[in-house]
């Protein structure tokens, strides 16, 4: 079932917000986040041109809410990655990075709009602390990862999280995700955990064997 059809099903049930955000994605993935008009998204949805602003100011509400929406189940995935791959910390580690590559692929509409919209994080007060709750996990991580290290030799562990989601986006946008993702001759997957290793080890949070 496409997007459409299930925005189209979902607002004849009266759920004009959820169709609207269905209708959204799909344009995101069409057409790009900045791409299309609320008037399409309507159209899409099956509703008038003025029926989407019983619900958003306009197109750029429409998407801070679709980016909201991402990160709160962005933040879900990761969170449930960090706890299936404890009590090691390092492969908590690990399986954060591959959930974040498997929401990547997985929620083309929301990762776009998350991260290639243009919408800030702090928008909307809501749509920073969904943000925060997602950033939250890595931090946890890089926390539980420096435990070893003397307290006065302990890297920030909000800057091990901003290099790892760095490192993380980049893999998921040079070979994650469609047209030029399949290059090479690793996975996104060996090539995000060995850029994990390697940058861990020179930070000293690894063994360097």
């Amino acid at each position: 079932m496409s997007s459409e059809t299930r925005a189209r099903r979902g607002y004849h049930h009266g759920n004009l917000r959820e169709a609207l955000i269905e209708a959204t994605l799909a344009l995101i993935v069409e057409k790009g986040p900045q791409g299309f008009t609320l008037a399409e998204a309507a159209r899409q949805a099956g509703v008038s041109p003025a029926a989407p602003y019983r619900h958003f100011k306009g197109r750029e509400d429409l998407l801070e809410e679709v980016a909201r929406q991402g990160y709160e189940m962005f933040a879900e995935v990761l969170e449930t990655a960090y706890a299936d791959g404890l009590p090691s910390s390092l492969q908590a580690f690990e399986s954060v990075g591959r959930a974040y590559l498997s929401f990547a692929r997985s929620n083309p509409g929301h990762y776009i709009a998350m991260f290639e919209s243009g919408i800030s994080v702090h928008a909307t007060p809501a749509l920073n602390m969904a943000a925060n709750r997602a950033k939250s996990v890595l931090i946890r991580a890089a926390e539980t990862m420096a435990r070893h290290i003397p307290e006065d030799r302990r890297p920030p562990a909000s800057m091990v999280a901003d290099h790892i989601w760095a490192l993380s986006h980049g893999v998921v946008e040079l070979f994650a995700r469609g047209g030029d993702g399949n290059r090479g001759p690793f996975s996104a997957e060996q090539l995000l955990e060995s850029g994990t290793g390697i940058y861990l080890r020179g930070l000293g949070l690894l063994p360097s064997d």
